[in-house]
Parts: C-alpha cells; sequence; structure tokens
C-alpha cells in the first residue's frame, strides 16, 4: 500500500527545506525525501572556494535566519551548517535514501515511485529537486581525439589537481569565473575562460550596497529600462577588457536575466583578467588531437577541459508525463500555484531570479504553504 503523508516534498536542498519550514509555522507537517545521505547534499559538493552571492540577511529561510556568526557572505561550509540547523530548528522530517523515479496521479492526490520499488501518497507534492539536478557534459566534434581530460565543474572542488597544468574553462556564469580564478589563484600554469555569450559583469557591493538589492528593486521594471541603467551603471563601474579580450556585451542585461542568464559578480575575475592571469577566448568549435580550435581559429593546447555548464532539471523522468512543464523543461508555473489540471501539485527552485535565489526560495516557500495551509 506504501506510506502516506498529507505533504510530500521531494528534495532535502534550501528550496525542499524552506517549504517544509514554512508549512511547520502554519502547524502543518511535511515529510522530505531525499536520495542523499543528509539535506544539502549539493552544497556538500560545490567547490570549496563558494560563497553565497547574496548578502546573509537577504538569505534567510522562512522562520530562522542565518547566524550572524557566518559573516556577511556566508561560505559553503557554513551553507550546509545552516541548513543542518534549519532542519533541527522546524523538526522537519526527512526520509534519506530514497532517490523518486516517478509522481503520478492518485484519486485522492498523488503517489510517488522511488527508485527501489517504495511507494509514497500524499494529498500534495513539492518538486524541489533543483535547477542544476544533473549535470552533462556536452560533446564536440573530434572530442574523442583530445589526450587531456574533459571535466565538468560539479566535480571540480579545488585547484591542487590542476596545479602546474594548463586548463581551458568552458562557461563565463558565476561558475566558471570563480573557478577560473581559483585556478589561476591556485598554481595553474595557464587559465582560458571560454565564452559563447559574452558576460554582463557587476560589482558585488557598492558603496555598501549589494547587487542582490538592486536585483530586487528593479525586477519589476520594463526590460529596456533595466538594460538602459544598467548600461550606464556598467560603464561607471566596471572596467572595459575588450583589449583583455571579453568585450562589453550588446545585449542587454536584463534582457539576458529574461533569457535565463544572470550577471556575473565580480569576486575577482576582473583583477585576474587584468593581470591577464586568466584569457578570455571565444568558445570551443571542436578537438584536433591535443589542440582545441575555437570558434575565430585559434588553437589552444589545454592539459584540461573543464566545463562550467550544461546541467539538466531532471524532471523529464518525474513529472514529464503530467503536461506540467513548459517547451524548456521547466515547470509551467512555479511558487504558490498548481499547474492547469495538477491541483496539490507544486515546485520551488526552478528560474534563475536577479533578486536572489535564497530569496526567492524563501517567498516561494511561503506561498506555497499558505496554499497548501489555506
Amino acid at each position: 500500500m506504501g506510506e502516506e503523508a498529507d505533504v510530500l516534498v521531494i528534495g532535502a536542498g534550501p528550496g525542499g527545506l524552506a517549504v517544509a519550514g514554512a508549512l511547520a509555522m502554519r502547524g502543518r507537517g511535511a515529510t522530505v525525501l531525499e536520495r542523499a545521505d543528509d539535506v544539502a547534499e549539493s552544497w556538500r559538493h560545490h567547490y570549496e572556494r563558494l560563497h553565497l552571492h547574496t548578502p546573509r540577511r537577504l538569505s534567510g529561510l522562512p522562520g530562522m535566519p542565518i547566524p550572524r556568526e557566518f559573516g556577511r557572505w556566508v561560505a559553503r561550509d557554513d551553507v550546509v551548517r545552516y541548513l543542518e540547523r534549519y532542519r533541527d530548528h522546524h523538526g522537519i522530517d526527512v526520509h534519506t535514501g530514497i532517490d523518486v523515479a516517478r509522481i503520478d496521479r492518485a484519486p485522492r492526490g498523488w503517489t510517488v515511485r522511488a527508485t527501489d520499488g517504495r511507494e509514497f501518497s500524499a494529498r500534495h507534492i513539492v518538486v524541489a529537486t533543483g535547477h542544476n539536478h544533473t549535470p552533462v557534459l556536452p560533446a564536440w566534434p573530434g572530442q574523442e581525439s583530445f589526450p587531456g581530460a574533459v571535466v565538468h565543474a560539479a566535480d571540480y572542488r579545488n585547484p591542487r589537481p590542476y596545479a602546474a597544468r594548463s586548463v581551458l574553462v568552458v562557461g563565463t556564469g558565476n561558475t566558471g569565473c570563480e573557478i577560473a580564478q581559483d585556478l589561476a589563484d591556485g598554481g595553474a600554469s595557464a587559465v582560458w575562460l571560454a565564452y559563447r555569450s559574452l558576460p554582463h559583469i557587476v560589482r558585488r557591493t557598492t558603496f555598501g550596497w549589494p547587487a542582490q538589492a538592486t536585483g530586487i528593486a528593479v525586477r519589476h521594471l520594463p526590460t529596456r529600462v533595466v538594460d538602459r541603467i544598467a548600461r550606464v551603471t556598467a560603464r561607471v563601474e566596471v572596467p572595459d577588457l575588450t583589449a583583455y579580450g571579453l568585450p562589453r556585451p550588446a545585449t542587454g542585461l536584463f534582457t539576458r536575466v529574461k533569457e535565463g542568464a544572470i550577471p556575473v559578480q565580480d569576486v575577482g575575475i576582473v583583477a585576474a583578467i587584468e593581470a591577464r592571469r586568466v584569457v578570455p577566448v571565444p568558445t570551443i568549435e571542436r578537438f584536433d588531437g591535443a589542440e582545441v580550435v575555437l570558434v575565430d581559429g585559434r588553437r589552444l593546447r589545454p592539459d584540461v577541459v573543464l566545463v562550467a555548464a550544461g546541467y539538466r532539471n531532471g524532471l523529464g523522468p518525474l513529472v514529464g508525463h503530467l503536461g506540467v512543464l513548459g517547451s524548456r523543461g521547466n515547470p509551467v508555473v512555479t511558487g504558490g500555484h498548481e499547474p492547469p489540471g495538477a491541483p496539490g501539485l507544486w515546485f520551488t527552485g526552478y528560474t534563475n531570479p536577479i533578486s536572489g535565489m535564497f530569496r526567492e526560495l524563501r517567498v516561494d516557500a511561503k506561498r506555497i504553504a499558505k496554499a497548501v495551509a489555506g
């Protein structure tokens, strides 16, 4: 018959814990199913130098702020500690070692099937498995002839294995830029940073004002207005890196955000590029033996190609048959809204917001808890 619950939450990362915590604050219990052995599994395996890109005060989850002792910019290990404390603070019921394979409709709600054959049923299901659930390596022409290593950023922890080696980092999001800087600081012999689309770079703070606060303030303004403001601000705050191989992007910042690409916060990448310790280059076209051929025809001979891009949300096998995903594989609605024809099914954490991921997870959690409790 399987186990029954009122609310099942799939995933014990910050999104799933936030929903369970918000429900607990309303006196509504939830059972959280997690495939790993503990909460915050993805954060435990991020690269070591990672910090939240949003300030502590704006990043707490419902009912429990992040402790002051963790500082303004919370480090990876402290994020893990916070999420462990958050689970304990709200008394969240987390069942670990359960890898959910499929969600189906049931007469009184939903049925969840795990890969080991176990079944669970609930009136409400909250899916919080994470936007970057499954890393995927691209396949370039000629890649099989490359004698070096091709590594996904999901497997990168620190620069020690890459000391005295040349590395081509593919991807100029926040992850790619920080890993490139980490490699340069950690003794790599050469670091190239390959871009497909030119990134927008913003200062993390300006006179103490965090970039996240600006993102919150402008997120409801017309796209063209924000693009114009961002263009002027960038020319004042961020050096022109064209001479170093990284021109300013022609597409507006908020236009790119609407397409799913948030700006890069400068935590040292600008200085690394200006010092030529990180060299921007156009992206890969193909491999030719030990050489990587770029789209502009240049050839590089890296020891390692490290891909800081390429993820799937993993929702297809889970809910793809329910008609609740859009053309790009993301939920048609998130937060406090149920997809049409799927009452009791909720999603959180499948957007890439300019206003900060932890903040939006908090907002989503409160809205879902209010709707469920109502």
